[in-house]
């Protein structure tokens, strides 16, 4: 027994390291695929935007006589020095619409979404003199495209704006204690997350408020980011809200687009846990071939083992093709009938199926598919061994281990 045990654990050895390749060249092969896809799907779709608060500032014009050497002669000159001060918007009213697109490349899902964006800004003058005031806007990325882009003051449109250094500036002139609203519209394309970021450091806000409607339910916000006032559910998916009267604050709004379960990344996380599932498997098979007295050769176990390393690899090319739903359950079947066609032969067909075939099923199958449970996969799996060890312990605690190694040698 002690020399089948050995076969075993060397074979056992070898498949896991075929195991540590394959999800190491999985692992490789998906970031190398990322480093240049992200960049294409980027120059398609577009990059993560981040939409700046505009900046605001009115400028005076003071003239001065000033004294300066010309010559030789002492020359005295008139100057006009300008001033710039910035101010805080009075009001921001600002509406978005998220629509999300995941979109596959090779291993990797990207979540791609469209957003419509509206803001209404109001500037007031509260000073006691006509003043000439700058609004710039910035736009979230220059590499981002902007359909039916709207820039209008006191609801005229300015149809001659130029970005320039991805930004536009316009200045008009607000009278002594009144104001002006700017409109700022446009469509673009983005990916991963979206941001509205107030300025950089802390910000003073006023008046400000940003409703935020999305198509999907599984909304989800980054770590540095403030979370919505108000938030209530929709057919689509969910209104949320970010309204405040009077704040402070050195923290953004951001929001991150659910993501899809990416195919490479799964295959990799599966196959580098894979010699535990066959542990398990193995552990148990030798239990209940003792204890039935099923004779099975270390060269059937090879075969076995082969069989489960034919899941991975059907896998991991598979889902290049194919949804990683399709492709596990693909591969599940042909591994599963593999395993359970050979063993008929080996043992007979009703422990080909019943101890075979469930064993098999569950610590390949179920125990690749607890990888979708983000968050419990590593509680299951714990839960999953327990569960093998109390069966085995319940199963074995009445044999004489020294008698059965001795009556099998």
């Amino acid at each position: 027994m002690q020399k089948r045990i050995l076969a075993v654990v060397l074979i056992f050895i070898c498949t896991s390291i075929a195991w540590f390749i394959l999800g190491g060249a999985t692992t490789a092969r998906t970031h190398t695929q990322d480093m240049k896809l992200r960049s294409e799907v980027g120059q398609l779709w577009g990059t993560e935007q981040k939409q700046n608060a505009p900046h605001v500032w009115y400028r005076t014009y003071e003239e001065k006589r000033v004294k300066t050497i010309r010559d030789d002669e002492t020359v005295e000159e008139t100057r006009t020095i300008t001033k710039d001060f910035p101010i805080d918007i009075e009001s921001s009213d600002i509406s978005v619409d998220i629509a999300l697109q995941h979109r596959k490349k090779g291993l990797l899902w990207y979540a791609t979404y469209t957003i419509s964006y509206h803001a209404l800004y109001r500037i007031q003058n509260r000073t006691e003199n006509n003043l000439e005031y700058f609004f710039t806007y910035e736009f979230p990325t220059e590499n981002g495209v902007y359909d039916n882009f709207l820039f209008a003051v006191a609801g005229v449109r300015k149809p001659e704006t130029k970005p320039v250094a991805g930004a536009i500036t316009e200045s008009f002139t607000i009278a002594a204690g009144e104001g002006k609203s700017v409109e700022i519209a446009y469509v673009s394309q983005g990916m991963d997350e979206w941001w509205y970021v107030f300025g950089a450091g802390v910000s003073h806000i006023r008046n400000f408020r940003l409703s935020m409607d999305t198509d999907f339910s599984d909304i989800d916000f980054p770590e540095t980011s403030m979370a919505p006032t108000s938030k209530q559910k929709t057919d689509k998916g969910w209104q949320l809200t970010w309204e405040y009267d009077d704040l402070i604050s050195g923290i953004q709004l951001g929001m991150v687009m659910p993501q899809r379960v990416n195919p490479g990344p799964f295959v990799s996380r599966v196959t580098f846990f894979a010699p535990v599932a066959l542990f398990l498997f193995l552990f148990l098979m030798f239990i209940i071939t003792t204890l039935k007295q099923v004779r099975i050769h270390p060269m059937n176990y090879f075969f076995i083992c082969a069989a489960f390393f034919s899941f991975h690899l059907l896998m991991a090319y598979l889902s290049d093709h194919v949804d990683i739903h399709v492709a596990l359950i693909i591969s599940s079947a042909v591994s599963i009938f593999l395993i359970v066609t050979y063993m008929r032969l080996v043992t007979g067909m009703r422990f080909a199926l019943v101890e075979t075939g469930i064993s098999q099923f569950v610590y390949l199958v179920f125990f690749s598919f607890t990888f979708f449970l983000e968050g419990y996969t590593g509680l299951v799996i714990t839960v999953l061994c327990i569960i093998t060890l109390f069966i085995v312990m319940q199963m074995t605690g009445r044999i004489d281990w020294g008698k059965q190694f001795a009556k099998e040698k």
